[in-house]
């Protein structure tokens, strides 16, 4: 009997990034990982159908290659600044005579905090439960087999555009692909590179992207707030073509080999000789210079992100510090400048909790694409175990857009 595979699959505005997992009694074993070119997508939004297209196709393409075998299903993540996120709260009276909670009643008072006033032309995502109170009692994480007579959830509502869910469902219906759930990206990143003490002390995870980053926030084990900004490391990048007046690929060029987010740390005199890089370029740089332009809008992100936290009361108030992920994280002293603007604890988020075959995948760039197959593992092991009460309302959405 052949293994099981499990697909996790990240489109990014830059690179559509795809992990592929075994699970194996000793946890989940990253057997692949792969990273082409993304195109049609700008900021999580659908901007060219035909692009898309092709670009999840031959990234699915490159990753049969590498396992040996058709992909028939992932689970895939789903960004971009139109999906937003809420709470809500449901309140049902218990249906047993014996005032037993059983999964029907959880099921009922999730449907319940459905009805918080969904924007027009929105569609539910995510239900994520936050916390149950029975009878008055608060702060129960699983009410199932307690007693009581009426339960209350309070609940996380993750809504995106109808018309940009159904844009992403048909890309990837379009390439043959089974789509096992549809995640919410930063759900997924969180996953990948948190643990479950981190959540509980308080924690931020900033996923940086080319267009876009993610910010969620947990305490207490609970999500408090997860939002897209419009903003990602690619600015950076054309913040360095613009001052240097380069072309926008040697501005990547240059980001990635010289690049560093503290200009303190380096002399006026050291130089970067464009010529080496390009033959037509014959101009020397200082590389402060970049160091200075690199800081300016890392610094703004950086910013930015706190400004949300200071919206719920969290600026400079979470103990397990700010988690920095994603491509854009990798550049260095990313973490330093982090500390100083959130003045927090600061860290580069590496995917945890997974077994790595190949070293390759041990890197922030898959964080989402492996907290998807986590994800994904996770689904499966509780459909097997009894229904789950973390309600996704995909297999809805797939009726209501693939009719």
């Amino acid at each position: 009997m052949k293994e099981k595979f499990i697909v996790g699959l990240d489109l990014g505005s830059s690179q559509i990034k795809t992990a592929v997992g075994l699970a194996q009694e000793k946890g989940i074993e990253i057997v692949a990982v792969t990273e082409e070119l993304s195109q049609g997508i700008n900021k999580g939004l659908i901007t060219d159908l035909e692009e898309t297209v092709s670009s999840l196709s031959r990234a699915l393409e490159k990753t049969e290659k590498m396992i040996g075998r058709p992909i028939n299903s992932a689970c895939v993540g789903i960004s971009g600044t139109h999906i937003i996120s809420q709470t809500s709260r449901g309140v049902v009276a218990v249906s047993d005579a014996h005032g037993e909670i059983k999964e029907e009643d959880i099921s009922r008072v999730l449907e319940a905090a459905q009805t918080v006033a969904t924007p027009p032309n929105y569609e539910i995502l995510h239900i994520i439960p936050l916390s149950f109170t029975i009878d008055s009692q608060p702060g129960i994480k699983d009410p199932l087999g307690m007693t009581g007579v009426r339960l209350e959830v309070e609940a996380l509502v993750v809504e995106g555009l109808s018309n940009q869910i159904k844009n992403f469902i048909k890309c990837l219906t379009r390439t043959g692909l089974l789509i096992d759930d549809l995640v919410f990206s930063p759900l997924a990143t969180a996953i990948a590179v948190l643990d479950s003490k981190q959540k509980e002390l308080g924690v931020a995870v900033l996923n940086l992207g080319a267009t876009t980053s993610s910010l969620i926030v947990y305490e207490e084990g609970d999500i408090l707030m997860a939002k897209i900004l419009p903003i990602g490391s690619r600015h950076i990048t054309s913040d360095i073509a613009i001052g240097l007046r380069i072309p926008i690929e040697l501005a990547e060029s240059i980001k990635l080999l010289y690049g560093s987010a503290i200009p303190n740390e380096i002399s006026k005199e050291e130089k970067i000789d464009l010529s080496e890089l390009d033959e037509k370029e014959k101009i020397i740089f200082s590389k402060k210079q970049i160091a200075e332009i690199i800081e300016a809008r890392a610094e703004e992100i950086f910013k930015l992100a706190d400004k949300e936290l200071n919206l719920i009361k969290r600026s400079g108030k979470l103990p397990a510090g700010i988690v920095l992920t994603g491509g854009g994280a990798k550049l260095y002293g990313l973490d330093s400048l982090a500390k100083k603007v959130f003045r927090l604890p600061a860290s580069i988020g590496y995917p945890k909790n997974v077994i790595f075959s190949i070293e390759k995948a041990n890197d922030p760039a898959f964080s989402t694409a492996i907290g998807l197959v986590i994800w994904a593992k996770e689904s499966i092991s509780k459909k097997e175990k009894k229904p789950s009460i973390l309600k996704n309302f995909f297999k809805n959405i797939l009726k209501k857009f693939l009719v």
